[in-house]
């Protein structure tokens, strides 16, 4: 998302320029103006003097490395991942370049290339802790990509911009997000992203989720100086909890390059009105500490006696954490407490909401994720949670995704709205409306890849598509050649086997009509690709004794041989008699060269072009047992050897 490293907290919110320290009396070259800018998280500025810096046949790798993470900071990962790239082929690299060139490459989605350069990076020695994360993500990512869950996201486009929006919450009635105007009140815009610092906005919000009529929520406190938002209320919609920048001057100060830099910290504001005046009354949270740390991402419990918040402020597990307090007997929060090592990593956890039923929904980036910030889930309370659970697949993309708030909960579905900057939107960060329709029953599609000839069972490539030819999943069969997929209901659906070295099979499957929870069944065929010489597997043709008419469980099996002749159009094939040894040589030659074309006139009968078959008469020269002349067999045996085969002359 744009404005992830603004709420990372840990980061640099709002820059203030102490004072410049001027290189003696010469005018800064436009090397040192654009390090300036990026020394200042200026990074739109800046990538635009980077730019022009590498335009050259040589640049410098100190330029490309700083033009390539301006762009990562503003989250243009397409622009990112071509620099990164450059980096990545110059003599000069480093493992800590392949690093930063797999998290964009994550990022936009390309995760088997990622995984490469996250691997590369630990051949190289590289020692950054969350490497062996961010594989396991990328391995994730795979997965869920080919089994997507069942929630319906939705651009709300009436009100993302080509800027950011994020971060829905309903209060009293109205729906409220943070969003960047196109200016301030007074022109300005951030240097970091290049916008307008962030306002509250409002919306109107219809009976289907969809969000409307947005603009800049005129009674709510967006006096202040710099980013204020997002906000959460109480069930009454009567207590606002607003995260703002800090706009003074206690915050920390860095110095790079002779020059002084202020860092601003986020902190947490309690807002209550006046109903008769309309006036705001704004308190600060009382764990503020700008100083030291920053506050902010507020949400609270459904009873309204719990307060969820984040912060980098010590004791925590790893750059933000997600904290809570306890409301007292006085109505005031007691100390915060760290909601524990279950939820929080050694990355940053954000934007927590508690849904009606007591789940926590937050966003983190250091739990293997598909992209920099994944939303996961956990039930539980205070410091005791659940395993959080990733949301998957169309929840979490390749880019950042966060704010997820469970607004709706019935009998058929539930449905709120997330925010991200994934491919695809109408800006930086955009909001998104989900819904899952809740399964009153569950079918399912259990069905196998077999070898069509002999029925082994084959490991294969599996698809599932829709009525519309859409690719809906896809996996690959087992090692006893089984698969499975979940079907949803009044649907109907494709499903194709594939393997190389076989011809595909596919079957329809319909679920149109279920009434209840089922298990329907499949078996997919796949028949292997024909080679000269190769004997077609049907079972043997046989005869009565010195006879040459075709038997009727012979001609059953020759209609199995017209299907294949029918399916496979440029088959030509050899259909070769035998005989047993009673009677002369000859005698036996001549009748199993009469049997064979008895075969062949009754494929020509059946539409088979005669041009496509040849009759061979083999006579007692092939026997498939030791019953040769003089030797006494069984009537059974002899059976055996009075049979017509079938081999493979072109394809």
């Amino acid at each position: 998302m744009n404005m992830r490293l603004l709420y990372t907290l840990t980061t640099l919110s709002v820059l203030f320029l102490y004072g410049f320290l001027s290189y003696g009396q010469e005018q800064p070259s436009l090397r040192q103006r654009a390090e300036e800018l990026y020394n200042r998280y200026e990074y739109a500025n800046a990538a635009t003097l980077y730019e022009k810096l590498v335009d050259r046949r040589n640049p410098r790798l100190s330029d490309l490395e700083k033009l390539a993470a301006s762009y990562e900071q503003m989250n243009e990962y397409e622009a990112a991942e071509r620099w990164y790239g450059r980096i990545a082929e110059h003599q000069d690299r480093t493992a800590l370049h392949l690093l930063s060139y797999g998290q964009v490459l994550k990022a936009n989605g390309k995760y088997e290339e990622a995984k490469r350069q996250f691997e590369a990076y630990q051949q190289k020695g590289g020692t950054e802790d969350g490497v062996s994360t961010l594989i396991a993500g990328c391995d994730s990512a795979i997965v869920w990509m080919a089994s997507p869950t069942k929630y319906l996201i939705r651009n709300q486009t009436a009100v993302n911009t080509e800027r950011s929006e994020f971060a829905v919450q309903t209060a009293d009635g109205s729906v409220f997000y943070a969003g960047e105007p196109e200016v301030d009140d007074n022109g300005r815009k951030h240097g970091w992203t290049g916008h307008a610092f962030l306002r509250i906005f409002s919306a109107h919000r219809s009976t289907d989720n969809s969000l409307s009529s947005p603009r800049v929520a005129t009674d709510m406190p967006n006096d202040v100086r710099y980013h204020v938002g997002p906000v959460t209320a109480d069930a009454e919609g009567k207590t606002f909890y607003v995260t703002r920048t800090y706009p003074g001057k206690e915050g920390a100060v860095s110095r790079e390059r002779r020059t002084k830099y202020h860092t601003n910290t986020l902190e947490l504001y309690r807002y209550t009105k006046d109903a008769s005046t309309s006036e705001w009354t704004a308190e600060p949270f009382a764990y503020n500490n700008v100083k030291a740390y920053s506050v902010g991402h507020a949400a609270l419990a459904p009873d309204g006696n719990t307060l969820y918040f984040v912060s980098d402020m010590p004791g925590g597990h790893g750059g933000t954490d997600i904290w809570f307090c306890k409301r007292l007997d006085d109505g005031q929060w007691g100390s915060p407490e760290n909601a524990g090592a279950t939820v929080n990593s050694t990355g940053d956890e954000m934007f927590p909401n508690i849904a009606p039923d007591g789940t926590l929904y937050y966003s983190s980036d250091g739990l293997p994720g598909m992209g920099g910030l994944d939303i996961f889930r956990s039930s539980g309370a205070g410091s005791e949670w659940s395993t959080p659970e990733n949301m998957q697949y169309p929840v979490n993309s390749p880019r950042d995704d966060f704010a997820f708030v469970h607004l709706s909960d019935s009998e058929t579905a539930i449905s709120g709205y997330l925010s991200s900057d994934r491919g695809g939107g109408a800006g930086k960060d955009d909001i998104y409306s989900f819904a899952l329709e809740k399964p009153k029953i569950i079918i399912i599609l259990q069905g196998t890849t077999s070898n069509k000839q002999d029925g082994k069972r084959l490991v294969a490539d599996v698809t599932m598509s829709d009525g519309s030819g859409t690719i809906v999943a896809s996996r690959q069969s087992t090692e006893n050649g089984t698969f499975e997929f979940v079907l949803d209901r009044d649907r109907d659906y494709q499903v194709f086997g594939r393997k190389a070295g076989f011809h595909p099979d596919s079957a329809r499957v319909s679920t149109v009509g279920i009434s209840g929870s089922d298990t329907l069944h499949v078996a997919l065929l796949l028949d292997p690709e024909f080679t000269v010489g190769q004997r077609i597997e049907l079972e043997n043709i046989y005869y009565d004794f010195d006879k040459h008419n075709i038997r009727p469980d012979a001609a059953e099996i020759l209609d199995r041989l017209v299907k294949i002749m029918q399916d496979y159009p440029t088959l030509k094939i050899e259909l070769s008699s035998h005989t047993d040894s009673r009677g002369s040589d000859a005698y036996n030659m001549g009748l199993s060269q009469r049997r064979a074309r008895a075969a062949v006139t009754y494929l020509v009968s059946r539409g088979i072009a005669e041009d496509r078959m040849v009759a061979k008469g083999y006579g007692e020269t092939r026997l498939v047992n030791d019953c040769g002349n003089g030797v006494s067999c069984s009537r059974e045996k002899h059976q055996a050897n009075r049979r017509t085969e079938v081999t493979v002359l072109e394809y």
